[in-house]
This record gives C-alpha cells, sequence and structure tokens, in this order.
C-alpha cells in the first residue's frame, strides 16, 4: 500500500475516533442544551443539534431535501477527495495531511448523520455571551483546518510560480 494511504487512513481514523468519542461523551452526559462552561466568558461546552450545514446551513431547508442532501453529498465528497489524492505525490506530506484532514472530517460528521440525522456540535466560542460563534466540533475543525491547509499551500505554489514565471 502506498504511504499516502497509509496517512489517509492513519489521519482519517484518529480524527474520526476523536470526534465520536467526544460527540459520544457529550450525547451520554449532556441534556440537549446543556452548557458547561470551561473558561468562563469564553467557551463552553454546550450540547447542540445541528440539522444543517456548517453555521446551520440548509437547517431550515425541507427535511426530505435536507436528509436526502446531507446523505447524498459526502460520499461524492470522499470519492473526490480519493480522486484528488491519487495524483498527489508521495512525498506532499502536508497536501496528503491536508486531504485526510477533510476526509476524516466529512466522515465523522457523516456518521452523526446516519446514526441520528443531525450532527452533535458542542464546542462553543462566545465572548460574555453577547458574541458567539457558532458551535462546532471535532470533524468540523478537521474539515476547516484540512481546507485553510490547501488554501495556503496553494497561494504559495501560485507565489512560487510568480516567481519562476518572472525570472524566465
Amino acid at each position: 500500500m502506498k504511504k499516502k494511504y497509509i496517512w489517509l487512513l492513519l489521519t482519517s481514523g484518529l480524527l474520526i475516533a476523536l470526534d465520536q468519542v467526544t460527540k459520544a461523551y457529550v450525547h451520554t452526559h449532556f441534556h440537549l442544551g446543556e452548557s458547561v462552561p470551561v473558561i468562563t466568558n469564553f467557551f463552553n461546552f454546550t450540547y447542540v443539534r445541528n440539522f444543517g450545514a456548517a453555521f446551520g446551513f440548509l437547517a431550515e431547508s425541507h427535511p426530505q431535501f435536507r436528509e436526502m442532501f446531507f446523505l447524498a453529498m459526502p460520499p461524492i465528497a470522499l470519492i473526490i477527495i480519493l480522486g484528488i489524492l491519487r495524483s498527489v505525490k508521495e512525498d506532499d506530506t502536508k497536501q496528503i495531511l491536508a486531504l485526510s484532514s477533510i476526509f476524516g472530517g466529512a466522515i465523522g460528521n457523516y456518521i452523526d448523520r446516519l446514526r441520528f440525522r443531525y450532527v452533535i456540535d458542542f464546542l462553543d466560542f462566545h465572548l460574555y455571551n453577547r458574541w458567539s460563534w457558532p458551535a462546532f466540533n471535532i470533524a468540523d475543525m478537521a474539515i476547516v483546518g484540512g481546507v485553510c491547509l490547501l488554501l495556503i499551500l496553494m497561494m504559495i505554489e501560485k507565489k512560487k510560480e510568480k516567481e519562476v514565471s518572472k525570472g524566465a
């Protein structure tokens, strides 16, 4: 098996396990809406059920459409990620890590969708309960972190290409 696929299995497997263990804890030890301060006026563990995507996107859409959409899209995204990974060089560890993080995060949230028809969120950042960021979970962090890393890598590559074309 190629090294990049081993990295995919290890990274995404670790992220899926961490995501599912934390969600299981929240699901079994918290009541829906229960909030426990971790850092006063800044960070709580709050049990939230997200029927939509990031930031509740599509949460208010028709339930049948929403369920079909959220059950169909992750497998498509996973296939696309595997297709992209196939073309990544074996030694491009950063890109492999980014794609593996997105892959693991997508599976972590997909497991929730299959089990509950919603995603369990619990990381709740706010400032004195006035300004708050929508609650999220480990899978969301993996997806956003992977996408950010890919964007940074793309910007670095674009900068290198500009420098090479200026020098030519």
